[in-house]
């Protein structure tokens, strides 16, 4: 019997290192000295073999900000109302929010999915509007999510990725009041460290805040941690009793890009952790994605250290949204026209001998 499910095991798509090979000799017949472009000449062979050809470029971006409320707001973990998250997805639906200006600059496709907020949106069109429900349970008394919910946000982030027509860069956002509490949580679980260790300000909370976010988190964990440990699936089990339906969508998202041949840009401290869970499903996940830029979350330069990944930018953003990822692409688009459109040491009449 068809699980709901089954398609996560679906492998990553193929890449291409014939081509991958192809771009990196010609980057040694561009009128500059081998590797004085840095990572930026990586990040083109990256894209020379997602894409199949030597000479990759970046025009079609789609950015999906999904959204969804956190139970775990009960206990006073946030610093801001959970009616905010409704109100920033009207916002966006308005454009008035970060990432829209940001996805304007870039030209990408822009749109966001509700999963489920305890207010409504007044403004977001019925079938962007799941309403999985009033937000996840509040963890720290049961499960965040059920099973059935579990199943629905991770295909709902496939359903996004699959309704793409034609894709060459994906960015995953998030909205959700808590949700940094949600992300810490899954960190600590699957790293088994304690929870403390992964709590930060989240949207402005003062050290009194942080501290009682603390002790909240720690509690929660040691209610769920042998569960995770022993689980057949340690991230499934870590982002259904703790997750957030948009962390989950996301999760789903990464996965079914990976599979598609569709490569990631990853944001910031939420979408790490939905990062994580999907590559414990899917270990090839890695070589689809990158990361856009280390959060002023505390604990996201660890996480990156410990994933061993250093990121695009460092600029001390903390906003989420895709915010960070959105910025990083006219970064990847100079390193693509940089390679492309480059002169050759022969066809510049450059004398190339060292």
């Amino acid at each position: 019997m068809t699980h709901p499910l089954d398609w996560l095991t679906t492998p990553c798509a193929r890449i291409d290192a014939d081509s991958a090979e192809a771009a990196r000799a010609y980057q040694n017949t561009l009128t500059k000295p081998p590797g004085s472009l840095g990572r930026l000449e990586e990040i083109a062979v990256q894209f020379a073999g997602w894409q199949h050809c030597v000479k990759p470029e970046l025009n079609r971006v789609a950015i999906r900000v999904f959204a969804g409320d956190h139970g775990l707001c009960k206990q006073n973990i946030s610093a801001f109302p959970q009616q905010v998250t409704a109100q920033m997805i009207d916002n966006f639906v308005a454009g008035g929010a970060a990432i829209n200006v940001l996805s304007r600059f870039c030209h990408a496709d822009f749109d966001i999915l509700n999963l489920g907020t305890v207010a409504q949106p007044a403004l977001l069109a019925a079938d962007k509007n799941l309403h999985l429900g009033a937000g996840t349970a509040d963890a720290s008394e049961q499960p965040a999510m059920t099973q059935e919910q579990l199943i629905a946000a991770l295909n709902a982030g496939r359903d996004q990725v699959d309704a793409l027509a034609d894709c060459q860069l994906f960015i995953g956002g998030e909205m959700g009041i808590g949700n940094t509490s949600s992300a810490s949580l899954i960190y600590a679980l699957l790293a088994d460290r304690p929870a403390a260790e992964f709590a930060g300000p989240g949207t402005g909370l003062s050290i009194a805040g942080v501290t009682h976010k603390e002790t909240v988190l720690n509690r929660v964990q040691d209610k769920y941690q042998v569960q995770v440990r022993t689980s057949e699936s340690p991230a499934l089990a870590a982002l259904q009793l703790c997750g957030g339906f948009e962390i989950a969508a996301i999760c789903g998202a990464y996965l079914r890009c990976a599979q598609r041949g569709i490569p990631v840009l990853v944001d910031g401290f939420i979408t790490s952790a939905a990062f994580m869970v999907a590559q414990s499903l899917q270990p090839q996940l890695r070589d689809w994605s990158l990361f856009a830029h280390c959060s002023a979350e505390p604990a996201h330069r660890n996480v990156l250290e410990q994933l061993n990944i250093q990121p695009l930018l460092d600029l001390e953003m903390r906003l989420g949204e895709g915010s960070g990822a959105a910025l990083a692409v006219p970064l990847l688009q100079q390193a693509l026209a940089l390679h492309g459109q480059m002169a050759t040491f022969t066809g510049a009449g450059v004398d190339d001998r060292l």
